[in-house]
């Protein structure tokens, strides 16, 4: 009963109500805000003390609420007609360009990104709209740090996503003043059909109210200076991509990731033409890699590979480091450049083709080509002399830095860019005296570099490259060499079992001095955790012949109580998973080709890579530890790759070599007869080599252990992960407190053994449990 009581008295008092007239109160409040220009003298006052942020809201609620009670869809109701013939927009535009009163350019940004997002009728095609939303971007993303970046990029997300929306609007809002001003007299004639009819009606008791309104937008006009006009369609112009760019840049991080979002969101519109028109008339590709590029030459000369190294965790939308990590010269600056590379490499896996492939050639062209490879190869200007100090910095440092840009990259199309340009396009195999006509093959040489810094610099971008899904890398290294398999003595039948070759005393490599040297190879190997036992014999004959090469006085890790080999096998198995998943897609041989014996024999290079990596390894008892580590990391790497020319060139122990050629077991042979001719000048080695692995676990009294830097080589496999010791600091500070005479050599035989291990985990993993060893077939279903 008294429900219905409150519903007769709520109709009655709605009877009493005088209806509202829309325009005529549309109109009193656009009369409202051009009186205040008209009657106003003090300039201070800021706007949002005023009444013009309420006029501006009551003046859009009726915008929408009349667009709710339109009976038919999509047509202008008299006050948004209004709004559009009388150029209100405009003149707004030109009020927040004077920013009078102060903060009016604020309030005029939140009016735009209101009427654009709440009002459903199109408003972008009318040259009414289309010209002020061009002046306000104009106005903004110019200035850093401006007060009104909130609402200029919150002006932007409207833009953007009305763009998603009908991508046709996207040349439309970016094209110049030119096209607009050819098209004015036509859009002005078809865009509003119904406006002069609808101030035009005389029935309409408010008919007249316009021309009120609009001799204040007049007498306004007076009061403001006169707004000058810019040249049409200049270069430097600035449009919807200009503005994001800017505020890109912004120094708060809210209004730096909405404005990243927004333009993530611009190019990544389906439209084909919307694309095309995006990379051949907008500034949008080369504005994103001018920023990128002048990031990058904001860096320090010189900065720490390991501190580049703790940059590893950064991304586009963290673009900071950890803020655990030691702070050093050149972080954030390091962190932003980063950032933006990852927020680059972003877009071009998620823009329309068209957007993407442009994109990356823009980034090979200006950052890889222009700015990086003259420091890769420290191509010094024209007329400059610099020492050689700095030009060893130059070079460690761009290393550095392009290795953890391949370390963030994911797009396919910026990587096939990243490998012609370190790589070239040409995959013919190389001759040996051929001089290196890529940048890789400078690449190589610095592998092999005086400064051992740049060498380990240097093998570990050739590492993160090897981790890459393209087949190219994996071929112009190392494929290309090996087809055909002209290692391969012709002429001699292949060994149809192990047994045939199980007598080290037969190998070439094991001749009568070595064996007289004191070399005895271990008769108690530890046991080979097979299961399947058809395939048992063969996988531990090639276990075993890695796994026995390092004689027993040369073995230190029974002593501290390490199981072996099989400590690796599950960091191996892992990796070797990954690695077969990443190359599945390339189609490689199951199994090997069959050699031809009348084929006759040709000469056989390995390539450039290989051979700097086989001299490296030769050189393990000599070099330092951080380097052995490095090198032995590449070679694992390869190890792991499922093909079976790789498997049989790099982990058979038992094929037969043509005349002059060398695998890697034969490279490790020749370092164990080494091994055996310096063992008997260093008295008391045992006892030493025991020392020295303990000094580098940390386990000798007063040391602490040493762990290499996030991204390090020391961190893939087993001895690489810990079960190795890592390198002692460089730091002066966590010298050793002790030196013993041979310290290379030690640590060179301590790696050697772990390589062995890791070598013998790899094949275990790797090679399948049955049929002959060289005809190497798909494991079965549930085997790696």
């Amino acid at each position: 009963m008294l429900s219905r009581l409150g519903a007769l008295l709520q109709e009655a008092m709605g009877a009493r109500e005088p209806s509202i007239d829309l325009l005529e109160a549309f109109v009193e409040h656009w009369k409202g805000i051009t009186n205040y220009y008209i009657e106003s003298t003090d300039e201070n006052t800021p706007a949002k003390k005023t009444d013009i942020p309420w006029r501006l809201k009551q003046m859009l609620d009726i915008l929408v609420y009349e667009e709710k009670q339109q009976a038919a869809a999509g047509e202008a109701g008299p006050c948004l007609e209004y709004l559009l013939q009388h150029k209100i927009l405009e003149t707004l535009c030109t009020l927040g360009k004077a920013e009078y009163p102060p903060g009016m350019r604020q309030q005029v940004l939140q009016f735009f990104s209101k009427v654009l997002a709440q009002v459903q009728h199109p408003l972008l095609h009318y040259l009414s709209v289309h010209r002020p939303v061009q002046k306000l971007l104009r106005l903004g993303g110019t200035v850093p740090g401006s007060l009104t970046e909130k609402e200029e990029v919150q002006f932007t997300t409207v833009l953007c996503s009305k763009i998603q929306q009908d991508p046709a609007l996207l040349t439309y809002i970016l094209e110049g003043r030119k096209t607009v001003g050819r098209k004015e007299a036509s859009r002005e004639a078809t865009a509003l059909p119904r406006e002069a009819a609808g101030v035009k009606n005389e029935e309409q008791p408010h008919s007249k109210a316009p021309d009120r309104g609009a001799r204040g937008a007049r007498a306004l006009s007076t009061q403001l200076p006169a707004e000058t006009e810019e040249p049409d369609g200049g270069p430097g112009e600035s449009t919807l991509i200009t503005s994001l760019i800017g505020l890109c840049k912004s120094k708060r991080a809210r209004v730096a990731l909405k404005a990243q979002e927004n333009l993530l969101l611009l190019v990544s519109v389906a439209s084909q033409a919307a694309a095309t028109y995006l990379v051949q008339s907008s500034p949008c590709c080369p504005a994103i890699v001018e920023h990128l590029c002048q990031l990058y030459q904001s860096l320090p000369s010189f900065l720490d590979p390991a501190d580049i190294a703790t940059s590893e965790g950064i991304s586009w939308r963290l673009p900071s480091a950890p803020s655990d990590e030691a702070s050093f010269p050149g972080k954030e600056t390091l962190a932003a450049f980063l950032g933006w590379f990852d927020y680059c490499d972003h877009l071009i896996t998620e823009a329309h083709t068209v957007v993407s492939e442009a994109l990356a050639k823009s980034v090979a062209e200006k950052l890889f080509v222009e700015i990086l490879q003259p420091q890769l190869l420290h191509v010094a200007p024209p007329g400059s002399a610099r020492p050689a100090c700095r030009s060893e910095q130059s070079i460690l440092t761009s290393t550095a830095l392009l290795t953890a840009m391949l370390r963030q990259l994911r797009s396919p199309a910026l990587l096939r860019e990243a490998v012609a340009f370190l790589l070239g396009t040409d995959q013919q195999p190389a001759a040996p005296e051929d001089s290196p006509h890529t940048l890789g093959g400078h690449l190589v040489r610095h592998c092999d570099h005086l400064s051992d810094e740049i060498s380990i610099a240097t093998l570990r971008l050739f590492e993160e490259l090897l981790q890459k899904p393209h087949e190219q890398i994996i071929h112009s290294l190392i494929l290309c060499h090996l087809e055909g398999r002209p290692y391969v003595a012709r002429g001699s039948p292949e060994p149809e079992s192990y047994e045939d070759t199980l007598d080290l005393e037969e190998d070439p490599y094991f001749t009568d001095g070595f064996l007289d040297s004191g070399f005895q190879p271990s008769m108690k190997p530890p046991p080979a955790p097979v299961t399947n036992p058809d395939g048992k014999t063969a996988v531990t004959e090639i276990v075993n012949s890695f796994l026995c090469l390092v004689p027993e006085e040369a073995k230190t890790s029974a002593f501290l109580e390490e199981t072996g080999y099989d400590t690796y096998v599950h960091d191996a198995y892992g990796l070797f998973q990954e690695c077969s998943s990443r190359v599945a897609p390339w189609g490689w041989p199951p199994a090997l080709p069959p050699l031809d014996p009348h084929e006759p024999e040709r000469p056989f290079f390995e390539g450039h890579f290989l051979r700097m990596l086989f001299d490296r390894i030769s050189r393990i008892l000599e070099q330092p530890y951080s380097l052995n580590l490095q090198v032995t990391s590449v070679l694992s790497r390869l190890a792991l790759f499922p093909h079976p020319l790789i498997h049989e060139y790099l982990l058979d122990p038992y094929i037969n070599l043509a005349p002059g050629c060398r695998s890697l077991f034969s490279v490790l042979v020749r370092v164990i007869g080494d091994l055996m001719q310096r063992i008997q000048r260093v008295p008391q080695f045992p006892g030493k080599l025991l020392l020295v692995r303990r000094q580098l676990m940390g386990q000798v009294p007063g040391e602490q252990q040493r762990w290499l830097p996030p991204g390090d080589p020391s961190q893939t496999l087993g001895y690489h992960a810990g079960t190795l010791p890592t390198p002692p600091s460089r730091d002066p500070r966590h010298a050793v407190s002790f030196r013993l005479d041979h310290q290379t050599l030690l640590q060179g035989v301590v790696v050697l053994e772990e390589f062995c291990k890791e070598l013998a985990a790899i094949a275990f993993v790797k090679f399948p449990p049955h049929g002959p060893h060289l005809r190497l077939s798909e494991p079965p279903e549930g085997h790696v």
